[in-house]
């Protein structure tokens, strides 16, 4: 005869689950869809994982993400990096810093007639 299995006795419970709350979610997609409606991005995803929470912003549906914003920590004290591919294009202890990033208004660097 089987035996029942409890999955309790196999989750980990050593590290709590890090998601984004209601504000950073509203920050993210403020930002998301400023880039959406310029016609720069196209898909996003969320990955909540034990230790860590990602939004990714992809260009097209089959590519890799272009940036990255992703959430480590515990409870009060988390950080915020924002990736480029593989590279770290900002290191922040709040989502308002790091999303400053992708508010630089584009300049002209150089100018001829």
């Amino acid at each position: 005869m089987n035996k029942p299995v409890r999955l309790s006795d196999y989750r980990n419970r050593g590290r709590s689950r890090v998601t984004f709350d209601r504000y950073e979610l509203r920050q993210l997609l403020n930002v998301y869809s400023r880039r959406v409606a310029a016609g720069e991005w196209r898909d996003y995803a969320i990955d909540i994982k034990t230790g860590s929470a990602v939004f990714s912003i992809f260009r097209s549906t089959f590519d890799s993400p272009l940036f990255s914003i992703a959430k480590f920590g515990n409870g009060r004290h988390c950080d915020y990096l924002v990736f480029s591919g593989h590279e770290k294009v900002k290191h922040g202890k709040s989502i308002d810093e790091v999303l400053a990033v992708f508010d630089s208004k584009p300049h002209l660097i150089a100018y001829s007639r």
